[in-house]
């Protein structure tokens, strides 16, 4: 029985990226409508699929969440996970198709949920700005402040794996992926010809693709002259590769399988042992920072 993996907007339901991909649930103004009907559409996806993993944006509204929470609340169920990653909503889209890529495997839900976050260490998420006079997901300089209110002033910025903000120019760049990708892009009210043209060679772009701009992109990124981007990895294999390759641990209160160290499912923390505690005495282990290589 595969596991269900929802969103809660429907242009956050990309279409599939291969022939196994699985549909996208998609649990349409949750918030909105009557409690009951959100309760029992909920209640009738856990009886057909099992287990049902919901994919949202931090700037979905917040009455979206906590119907979502309600509802979990009242089923009194380990069996719904709620994932809310820091990634701008076209990076969320990617990783929720990414999800529904692997739930076509042979994982456990427990595994898959906990993929979630694995994965978006290998996403890079960005967009070319009219305007960063209201962002507030990246760290904006006076500098970049000022030159925002100038005319046909744009920046590129990546909100995601770490921070970068430049002003568009014939020298700008942004540091990008060490690995092979794709490239998603979302275009608004800008042209995007920076990110076709010069951002996608200068990453070494794979492959690219169009894709509408999700409605939750404006106010995430604080403007609606916006053209979105998300480099991703596209290949199952890949995907599949990455996730099976990790330590996996049986969550000592529900008793699913999962990978780091929280369920996603139930929210339970690995417990802390003698010897790992112990062990924080301990001077720690000189580690050197690397960067794992990938290719596509």
């Amino acid at each position: 029985m595969p596991t269900a993996i929802a969103v809660t907007s429907a242009d956050m339901a990309l279409p599939p990226q291969d022939e196994r991909t699985l549909p996208a649930i998609v649990l349409q103004d949750v918030h909105r409508r009557p409690l009951e009907q959100a309760l029992a559409e909920v209640q009738a996806l856990l009886d057909q699929y099992g287990h049902l993993i919901v994919v949202s944006s931090l700037a979905a509204p917040a009455a979206a969440e906590r119907r979502l929470r309600t509802i979990r609340s009242l089923l009194e169920s380990d069996r719904i996970a709620l994932f809310r990653p820091a990634l701008p909503p076209l990076g969320l889209a990617v990783l929720a198709r990414q999800l529904r890529q692997l739930a076509s495997c042979d994982l456990s839900p427990g595994v898959i949920a906990s993929a979630g976050r694995l994965l978006t260490h290998y996403i890079h998420a960005g967009a070319v700005l009219g305007s960063v006079a209201r962002l507030d997901h990246v760290p904006v300089g006076l500098k970049a402040h000022a030159k925002s209110w100038m005319p046909g002033s744009q920046f590129g910025v990546v909100a995601h794996p770490e921070p970068q903000l430049v002003r568009i120019g014939p020298e700008a760049a942004l540091a990008g992926p060490e690995f092979g990708t794709w490239l998603l892009v979302a275009r608004g009210q800008l042209t995007g010809d920076w990110v076709t043209g010069t951002l996608a060679p200068s990453w070494k772009i794979l492959g690219l693709r169009e894709t509408p701009l999700p409605a939750e992109s404006s106010a995430w990124w604080g403007t609606g002259r916006i053209t979105e981007f998300c480099a991703y990895l596209p290949d199952l294999s890949v995907l599949y590769q990455l996730v099976t390759s990790v330590r996996r641990t049986t969550c000592h209160w529900c008793g699913i399988d999962v990978i780091g160290d929280r369920c996603v499912f139930c929210s339970a923390t690995a417990p802390v042992h003698d010897d790992d505690r112990r062990g924080r005495h301990r001077a720690p282990r000189q580690i050197t920072p690397g960067r794992r290589m990938l290719t596509g």
